[in-house]
């Protein structure tokens, strides 16, 4: 059996107010941007109302072609907590993310300390981007124990 993860994706109420989280704090790239169309697959799938047309935007990471999409529904209503879904990234700067998410304005839970199951220790920090999805970012700092 062949499994390939392909993207996630992300409901938002605009991908051009998204695109400041997504490519200036946390560091994608945009790969293609679809212009908002009236009948799609995301209709049925995500259980929007069809009377309102998507968009759809595909986001890249460094290393990693189209890893991320943006859904955009006009009018989406902020995600309230609890949240059933994140992206879990693991950067080199956690600082620089943190600051670029703080200045942009965007939510940043406080950092807590990251204890992998294989005895790795790092850093990891919480942010929500202007919709209210949840990105985790990390980083580990000291190898496992031997």
């Amino acid at each position: 059996m062949t499994l390939r993860f392909q993207r996630a994706n992300f409901l938002v109420s605009s991908i051009e107010q998204a695109l400041p989280f997504y490519r200036d704090v946390l560091g994608f790239s945009v790969a293609f941007v679809k212009e908002p169309r009236a009948a799609s697959y995301s209709h049925q799938v995500f259980g929007l109302d069809t009377s309102g047309s998507v968009g759809f935007a595909t986001l890249s990471a460094p290393s990693q072609e189209r890893v991320m999409a943006l859904t955009e529904v006009p009018g989406l209503a902020t995600q309230a907590a609890p949240r059933r879904s994140a992206l879990v990234i693991e950067v080199e700067d956690v600082d620089g993310v943190v600051a670029r998410a703080e200045a942009g304005g965007f939510q940043v839970f406080p950092e807590e300390r990251l204890l992998t199951h294989d005895g790795r220790v790092g850093r990891e920090v919480g942010l929500l981007d202007g919709d209210g999805n949840l990105t985790v970012i990390y980083h580990i700092d000291q190898p496992a124990p031997q």
